[in-house]
């Protein structure tokens, strides 16, 4: 099985977090769509005649593409690639996007899953991070959505400055009041290059403590879990396996294929990611050049990728397959570095499977580094 990722760089503004790739002018959206286009059909044989289980449009902000936009790239992926009859296609959106009509004229060009960036249902927060959208609109695009798509996601963000447990705590309620099938949840990060992280070095905001994220988290985890939701990666909730294809295609290193500028690709041996500039990505595809770097990951890489991964999910990391997949010394040394962990009750063994303890969900990524190989 495999996956499509469309990158649409593309935003009606900045928000104060992020420093994915994108752009607030729109003056070559015409061009990039059809680079995107051609990239596709550039790249047609790399799936190497697998499967895609999902296809999956991101950014940036895809929902400010026209419907017909969104269409065509559905088509031509199914001209080009060979697709499971449930195949997920995923569409993220913001609520200020949605106009009358659109959900249905969505459902109707094969989109089956929406990802919605509510990101909190507090206005405060929402001027804070510089969203677009007010909680209004979210709450009316999710009681639409409702009607219209069985399968749907909401993200939200955790340890936003300023916030109080009483404050997320209202956030999870309002979230559990609409019913989504999933729930992705993010702690907020300060990436290097935002508003936040400048507003952070002069002194204008106040980060939450490590100790008050991790409340929040918690308490998060508890209150979704009692409403019959899994925990099935460390940020992301699945009702009654309403599991995101894309996302878990990723954590189970199946090949995907990352069409636009910045999007990332992996066909099993090789990282690949397109240049980050959407000028450069355009004139580079206009002459039938493909502007992508790569890069071979070792054994070692292969390896910590999946101790990485594995930890983060329901699925843990199988010793089985480091033995087969590795070989005998990944195996024994995995058994050895985890001794302390499952000492200090961070893991445990289910069957000859490593998970992380719910204790430990938290801090997982550091647990994960200490399993990590450096040569071997």
């Amino acid at each position: 099985m495999s996956s499509i990722y469309f990158h649409i760089p593309f935003c009606k503004q900045a928000c104060h977090y992020c420093n994915f790739h994108f752009s607030t002018q729109f003056k070559n959206k015409n061009q990039l769509i059809g680079s995107l286009l051609k990239e596709m059909e550039l790249r047609k044989s790399e799936l190497k005649n697998r499967i895609v289980e999902s296809i999956y449009f991101g950014g940036g902000t895809p929902s400010v593409l026209k419907i017909n936009d969104i269409q065509s790239l559905i088509e031509r992926v199914k001209a080009n690639f060979s697709l499971d009859e449930n195949c997920e296609i995923t569409l993220e959106l913001n609520p200020d996007d949605i106009e009358d009509g659109y959900l249905e004229s969505y459902k109707n060009i094969g989109i089956n899953r929406l990802s919605i960036g509510v990101q909190s249902f507090f206005n405060s927060d929402l001027k804070l991070i510089n969203r677009a959208h007010d909680s209004k609109q979210a709450i009316n695009v999710i009681e639409k959505a409702k009607k219209i798509f069985k399968n749907f996601s909401i993200d939200l963000i955790y340890g936003i400055p300023e916030t109080s447990l009483e404050t997320w705590a209202k956030n999870i309620q309002i979230a559990l009041s609409l019913s989504p099938p999933h729930i992705s949840a993010y702690a907020l990060t300060i990436e290097p290059k935002t508003v936040l992280n400048d507003w952070v070095n002069k002194n204008k905001i106040k980060l939450l403590d490590e100790e008050s994220i991790l409340k929040q988290f918690n308490y998060m985890v508890n209150c979704f879990e009692k409403e019959g939701y899994d925990h099935y990666e460390i940020s992301n909730f699945g009702k009654n396996n309403f599991y995101s294809k894309n996302n878990s295609s990723y954590w189970k290193g199946n090949m995907y294929l990352g069409i636009g500028p910045s999007a990332h690709s992996y066909d099993g041996d090789i990282r690949s990611w397109n240049i980050s500039n959407n000028n450069s990505y355009i004139n580079s595809i206009e002459k039938n050049i493909l502007p992508i770097k790569r890069e071979k990951l070792s054994k070692v890489d292969k390896h910590n990728e999946y101790i990485m991964t594995g930890l983060r999910t329901i699925w843990g990391v199988s010793s089985s397959k480091i033995y087969n997949d590795f070989g005998e010394k990944y195996y024994l040394l995995l058994k050895t570095n985890a001794k302390k962990h499952l000492r200090l009750r961070n893991l445990f063994w289910d069957g000859d499977t490593l998970k992380a303890s719910k204790k430990a969900r938290f801090l997982v990524d550091g647990i994960a580094s200490d399993l990590f190989l450096i040569n071997l």
